[in-house]
């Protein structure tokens, strides 16, 4: 899982961020791109903008994750005097229930240090309690986690001049896949400072750090400028990540460098980052018959992006897609499909152990070119057959069977009411049961809608082009929705 946070880093310079549940950066809302670290600090009552350098290096084994971060930052403001150094290791533990499809991933602090120096007063972080944990549901087209957070940070100023207390209290949710992914981590400070001598010079004050780190792919149809060329134009995809982060905070007033609580600063800053786009040029579809079809952009970015492997010149978007081709184009669409190696291995396992793998369906041998596909999508619960024993590979595809086989890829089914319900279609009662759940959490997703007579027509055989434009909207669903519903909603950016 992609989160606010691992990253692979050059020796001096932040480069790629790969994130992943239960993974942090300090606690801290900082942001970054492939060359700075940027956050703000409060330990002095003040917010203070530092910037500067963090490496990142990590450590799998089995089930652990090993995580070190070294930070190296200075004040922004160059008028202030002051440094930033911070080293923290961060050791994960995951849970793998595979019986449930979920991960727990326990993270706990096992190396801290930091030191910051502002204006000649120096804050040692003398002991830092944390306990973090993510529950992972893995689904076939994403994942899904959330997570809670407790924490407390012992600073000791000057010595033994005094002591800040940072309670740390929040949370985090995220999703990844092929296709995007975000986290939106909520965290709540409350820093209190009491002065060794001076109970006039202790003060209270609270912050709020709201972050959000998002990646998303985005496909857009480039024109060739050139007239004399064998295609006219093709698929682009754009890879771009964004962190933004936004700070709330309500601290006392300070005149002459004493607090006043009576009066109280209330304000916010905002910070954002954002990666250089990565480019990529897709696969130039050529079929013939799809000059002018409404379906032919649909269809073009399928094939563009290997969804629909199709050989013929011609896509045939006007008759029916049978059950094994969508099957087939949603595995790739989840991007679940085995590397070449793994297909090669496959198939030596399968010729040779040929009376010891059944295939769960008598009418697709483990012989079939499609038969991975088919297999891995009943180990994951997106298809379960027409009747116990048969796929029914060749038949056309309904309406009904498409929507609940996106519904369960995404893992969504159960986000249904209590059976009993009815959904809003004017041709309720034409839904088959084993669909119902699916084509309710469809339309209120926003993934099919109904005619003009607000009919789904469940029974209806798809077309390849309908199936097709059905499957881009997915894509969307994925890129797009997930993003809105994961940061926009939350923090409200």
């Amino acid at each position: 899982m992609k989160r606010l946070i691992a990253m692979v880093i050059s020796m001096f310079m932040v480069l790629t961020p790969v994130a992943n549940a239960a993974e942090l950066i300090g606690l801290s809302g900082g942001v970054y791109n492939e060359y700075e670290y940027e956050e703000v600090v409060f330990v002095t009552g003040e917010p203070i903008k530092f910037m500067g350098e963090m490496k990142v290096s990590t450590r799998d084994r089995d089930d652990e994750k090993k995580i070190s971060y070294d930070f190296d930052l200075q004040p922004v403001d160059s008028s202030i005097e002051g440094e930033l150094s911070r080293k923290i290791t961060l050791e994960i533990k995951y849970d793998k229930r595979t019986d449930k499809g979920q991960e727990i991933a326990n993270a706990e602090l096992t190396k801290y240090r930091e030191d910051i120096e502002i204006e000649g007063d120096e804050y040692e972080l003398e002991d830092f309690q944390l306990s973090k944990s993510d529950v992972i549901d893995k689904r076939a087209a994403s994942d899904f986690f959330s997570g809670n957070i407790k924490g407390r940070k012992y600073y000791r100023l000057n010595d033994e001049q005094g002591k800040v207390i940072v309670d740390i209290t929040g949370g985090n949710v995220g999703y990844e896949n092929f296709w995007g992914d975000t986290e939106t981590q909520i965290m709540d400070y409350s820093i209190t400072y009491t002065d060794a001598d001076d109970s006039d010079m202790s003060w209270q004050g609270n912050v709020r750090a709201q972050v959000s780190d998002s990646l998303t792919k985005k496909i857009r149809y480039s024109d060739n400028q050139a007239n004399l060329s064998s295609f006219n134009g093709g698929y682009i995809r754009t890879t771009e990540r964004e962190i933004v982060s936004k700070y709330d905070y309500n601290l006392p007033e300070f005149n002459r460098g004493e607090p006043d609580d009576k009066d109280r600063e209330v304000d916010d800053i905002e910070l954002s980052r954002k990666m250089v786009p990565k480019v990529e040029r897709l696969i130039v579809p050529k079929f013939k018959d799809l000059g002018g079809h409404w379906a032919q952009s649909y269809i073009g970015q399928l094939y563009s992006l290997d969804i629909m492997e199709e050989v013929s010149q011609f896509f045939s978007p006007d008759i029916p897609m049978t059950r094994v081709e969508f099957t087939k184009a949603v595995m790739n669409a989840c991007n679940i499909r085995p590397s070449l190696e793994e297909e090669n291995s496959s198939r030596r396992r399968r010729t040779s152990r040929r009376d010891e793998e059944d295939s769960p369906f008598i009418d697709i041998t483990t012989d079939d070119e499609n038969y991975k596909y088919v297999k891995e999508a009943y180990d994951k619960g997106i298809i379960a057959g027409e009747n116990v024993f048969k796929f029914e590979p060749k038949k056309a595809l309904t309406k009904a069977q498409a929507v609940t086989m996106l519904i369960r890829a995404l893992g969504f089914d159960s986000k249904a009411p209590t059976p009993g319900y009815y959904t809003s279609f004017s041709d309720d009662s034409r839904i088959p049961n084993w669909a119902k759940d699916s084509i309710y959490v469809a339309r209120e997703i926003g993934l099919i809608t109904g005619d003009s007579n607000n009919k789904i027509w469940p029974d209806k055989e798809m077309t390849r082009a309908e199936a097709s434009a059905m499957l881009v909207r997915f894509l969307k669903f994925l890129e797009r929705d997930l993003q809105k519903d994961y940061r926009e909603n939350i923090i409200l950016y």
